[in-house]
């Protein structure tokens, strides 16, 4: 049993910058935990957003024979016919704030969207992970969108348990599962159902653990060769219980398999490659939650990486349901996320505006806080298509707007987010993945020369001990170098 950050709890507020730093620490407490009582094997069972990745990372590094369950997904709510999950409510916030629901209306809202045991619904970071967990071989073929509440879920930990029995016989560890390959195969998933941008942080942290580079550009250039096959929440109509009642991830693979999209080579902990794993699998008819391969929603994923002179390492955007992909306008900007909201609830932002958030990147934060609150009120007044929000700083899996995160090099090295002033000119053009401030190189220089590092809030403890050793995150936010450093494997003692 390790630690776990609830972000639905954490989220808006200083509690969400404990949430990335316990990626490290629930990772740090599995190794600690399996050195300390010299575990043959592990099955690890996560639920929220962090645990999973963490759970994966700790796999890798490790390196003994590991299954991954994911906990499943919560059940949709219901209101006015239509299915809820969390987002909803954040949300609604925002429309409460301008004043088209009333507090009865919120409050019927917040009652009804959570209604079971579970991940948030949509495909939002745990649910993305879940889907990584299949597409890298981690977990049992369609073991993860099950519901939660379901009590089928019980055979899926009794098949682990076997599973993880014969990976040892066999001698089969997670490095001979996760590969470059298996990565991409994950980048590939992520691709084709609209999932987090959190995914373009998590799979270099767990690329790292295995010694493959594998950053946010490798990422967003597999997303772009992708098709956007998965109708799914936030930029779509669906949540996990719809996927799992087509079919499940199994389903998705099978599409992108059939589309010569992924690797079928690629080792599993069934001891099978991915391809003999679904070789029996049909892709249903009659149903719009997946589509095939030659008839995708769009030809190229719905997250897209950005660079340019305001992100010289990179950025990332998701654009599902967007209808406008350029955006020019003048940059407000705030040094933390509860000015920016505070301005957003009280109705001082308006169409054109470019929301800067800066100091709140891995170093800055510390903890790269992500930015739900302020995204869904800003979508919630009618503004998600006319209004960017710039951060170094990360997003829900369940952000949806003209959005653009992990900027770097962050404000807190330095980077240019960070040298912004209130009034200049933002251009994003996200068709050709560029995002620049129209600044002369003299003006720029200027500024760098001006700058001063900002002290943070947090100088003890073990956020203060995240930003001593975290990089950057277009190589994953991850705290330690890898195995590229190893001289051997905790397996290999």
């Amino acid at each position: 049993t390790t630690i776990t950050v609830t972000d639905g709890i954490a989220m808006g507020h200083e509690a969400m910058k404990a949430s990335l730093v316990s990626r490290e620490v629930i990772a740090d407490s599995v190794e600690l935990s399996v050195r300390g009582h010299c575990y043959d094997g592990i099955v690890g069972l996560a639920g929220c957003d962090k645990s999973l990745p963490g759970l994966m990372m700790a796999m890798v590094r490790l390196n003994v024979p590991s299954v991954f369950i994911y906990g499943g997904s919560i059940l949709p709510g219901k209101y006015k016919g239509k299915d809820l999950t969390i987002i909803d409510v954040f949300e609604a916030v925002g429309k409460h704030a301008l004043g088209t629901i009333d507090d009865n209306e919120l409050k019927a809202i917040e009652q009804v969207a959570c209604p079971s045991a579970g991940s948030c619904g949509g495909q939002f970071t745990a649910n993305t992970m879940a889907c990584i967990s299949e597409a890298l071989g981690l977990a049992l073929t369609n073991s993860t969108m099950t519901p939660a509440t379901y009590e089928e879920r019980d055979n899926y930990g009794i098949e682990s348990g076997r599973a993880v029995m014969n990976l040892i016989e066999k001698n089969i560890r997670p490095r001979d599962i996760v590969t470059i390959e298996s990565l991409k195969n994950a980048a590939v998933v992520v691709a084709a159902t609209g999932g987090s941008t959190n995914a373009a942080l998590h799979l270099p942290a767990i690329a790292n653990e295995a010694g493959i580079k594998f950053t946010l550009r490798d990422v967003v250039e597999i997303y772009q060769k992708t098709p956007y096959i998965g109708d799914m929440s936030p930029g779509g109509k669906y949540v996990a219980k719809d996927l799992y009642d087509v079919g499940g991830v199994p389903v998705v693979i099978k599409s992108l398999l059939d589309g010569g999209y992924i690797n079928g080579d690629c080792l599993t902990v069934t001891g099978q490659t991915i391809a003999e794993n679904h070789k029996d699998t049909i892709f249903p008819i009659n149903q719009d939650v997946v589509y095939p391969c030659n008839k995708p929603i769009s030809n190229h994923s719905s997250v897209v990486g950005l660079w340019g002179n305001l992100a010289e390492d990179g950025s990332i955007s998701k654009i599902a349901g967007l209808s406008n992909l350029h955006f020019k306008g003048k940059a407000k900007c705030f040094d933390c996320e509860e000015d920016a909201l505070s301005a957003v609830l009280k109705n001082e932002i308006n169409a054109g505006d470019a929301v800067i958030i800066r100091y709140e990147g891995p170093k800055g934060g510390p903890g790269m806080r992500e930015m739900l609150s302020t995204t869904a009120a800003i979508y919630g007044q009618g503004l998600g298509e006319s209004v960017a929000l710039i951060t170094d700083g990360r997003f829900s899996g369940g952000t949806r707007g003209f959005c653009i995160g992990h900027v770097g090099p962050e404000a807190a090295e330095g980077g240019m987010i960070g040298l912004l002033k209130d009034g200049d000119e933002i251009i994003i053009d996200a068709i050709k993945g560029t995002i620049n401030v129209t600044l002369s190189e003299e003006e720029i220089e200027k500024r760098k020369k001006e700058w001063k590092p900002r002290q943070t809030n947090h100088n003890s403890g073990s956020i203060w001990k995240y930003a001593q050793t975290v990089g950057p995150a277009y190589k994953g936010a991850v705290t330690q170098p890898g195995a590229k450093n190893e001289t051997h494997t905790y397996a290999d003692i």
